[in-house]
């Protein structure tokens, strides 16, 4: 970029909104995601979508690449600066602008926390469902653009379900509209789906419409332990065989079990297989109806043994070790990557078995968990990037561990999006037409090609 586009972005958000000493194009030059890192010219904080659209005509004349951003806390490098330009930091959106509580509606700006939403909402019992891990951190644009999900999927599903119209600016600086608080809309296109996982490739978002629904009266937790991990896989098709629909349906294998035992000493068994931990939700008398159902689910298929939670107290206690699988990884080595491939479910033992194989035959740490009602495993590998040798051997077991998912009928991402880290494999999974009439959509709404450039599908 050149000093009069500087200059020129200042006059657009004021000088103070746009940062570019070396400390601060550094600390925006990476996100959560391992191994990824490039520097931008600017990081510009635009505080209205009239702001939004003139940076914008601005880029595109000047053929600037940008990069919309939140609060960074992705795992896929989905916002990082890979060829300089703008990051354009939408933090400064971060109103909710209205709860309409007779269409069960809000609507909020893009750098709005997640969190916060759902702690406004809740005074009124309402929730927005999509909950990923980094919840209290990551901003409700951020969300949206890499359609994030989270432990409630299974019942409630992930952001597409939630999001009902969109403000967005386009990349020659035009403002669109699309859907509204209307809950059935097929005039034309679902602009509003295509804009929703995009990964900033096409627009920039700056208001989003979202669907909210009641807070359950009731929720009961329980963790069932087994010694086979074929049961505990017959134990999740039977509780969804059975017609339950828990709003979550966590798995931990062995190799994570073992960690977070040693992290957290808290008596988890480390000759377990697998352990399951299961929340259902609901009205008080089904709730007691459901869970009674899955207890007879879960000693069907030879749980060694099965807690429940007798109040919130003990449910908070049995999530603690859910909620420790990462952290728990994480300290074991200097780097950590976590993948999220998703196979039917029915196919989470066959998947989990061929990460174990993966790593060991390619002698790399890999501990799984995840979202075993919807088939969402989070194969986490913990290693050292400053070791050339080692990371090979990482690369080789990612390769395998995708490609599997493939195999068995799943998916490169179900919640963490696809950026840089997964773009390798996406031909593998989508086939040369898809992947060119998704490469013939991204030249169309940006010829000029600087909307997060080199994500989702590649270079176009």
């Amino acid at each position: 970029m050149q000093q009069n586009h500087i200059d020129a972005l200042k006059k657009i958000v004021g000088e103070d909104n746009v940062m570019t000493s070396t400390e601060d194009l550094f600390s925006y030059s990476y996100d959560a995601t391992p191994g990824h890192a490039h520097m931008p010219d600017a990081v510009v904080t635009p505080a209205n979508t009239n702001e939004v659209s003139q940076i914008m005509k601005l880029a595109n004349a000047n053929k600037i690449p940008v990069y919309p951003r939140g609060s960074g806390t992705n795992l896929s490098a989905g916002c990082v600066p890979t060829k300089g330009g703008i990051v354009l930091l939408m933090t400064r959106f971060n109103k909710i602008v209205e709860i309409d509580l007779e269409n069960l509606v809000a609507v909020a700006e893009p750098g709005v926390i997640v969190a916060d939403l759902n702690s406004t909402v809740a005074v009124s019992g309402l929730i927005y469902p999509p909950d990923p891990g980094t919840v209290a951190t990551a901003t409700l644009g951020g969300t949206v653009c890499e359609n994030a999900g989270g432990l409630r999927g299974l019942k409630y599903g992930v952001s597409k379900h939630y999001v009902m119209g969109l403000e967005v600016v386009l990349a020659n600086g035009d403002i669109m509209n699309t859907g509204g608080k209307n809950v059935k809309d097929v005039s034309g296109y679902d602009m509003t789906k295509l804009f929703t996982g995009s990964e900033g490739t096409l627009c920039v978002i700056t208001k989003i419409i979202a669907k909210l629904v009641p807070a359950p009266e009731a929720k009961k937790a329980m963790m069932a332990i087994f010694n086979d991990l074929d049961d505990a896989g017959k134990a999740v098709s039977g509780i969804i065989a059975a017609k339950i629909i828990p709003a979550t349906l966590e798995i931990m294998d062995n190799a994570t079990i073992r960690t977070v035992e040693d992290y957290m000493k808290i008596g988890l068994p480390l000759a377990a297989q697998a352990i399951l931990l299961i929340e259902v939700d609901g009205n008080p008398t089904v709730v007691e109806q459901e869970a009674a159902k899955v207890m007879t689910v879960l000693k069907s298929n030879n749980a060694a043994t099965v807690q429940i939670a007798k109040d919130d107290a003990e449910r908070d206690k049995l999530w603690a070790a859910r909620r420790a699988a990462l952290p728990a990884l994480a300290k074991l080595r200097p780097t950590t990557f976590v993948e999220d491939a998703t196979v039917p479910r029915n196919k989470v033992p066959d998947f989990l078995r061929a990460v174990s194989a993966a790593a060991q035959k390619h002698n790399v740490t890999i501990g799984t968990f995840g979202h075993a009602g919807d088939g969402n495993m989070h194969p986490t590998i913990v290693c050292d990037i400053r070791d050339a040798e080692e990371m090979k051997r990482v690369y080789l077991a990612m390769d395998e561990m995708f490609k599997t998912a493939i195999a068995l009928g799943g998916t490169l991402s179900g919640e963490h999006g696809i950026g840089l880290g997964k773009l390798p494999w996406m031909e593998n999974q989508h086939g040369a037409v898809s992947m060119n009439v998704m490469r013939s959509i991204k030249r169309t709404l940006d010829p000029n090609l600087i909307l997060n450039p080199g994500k989702l599908v590649g270079e176009c």
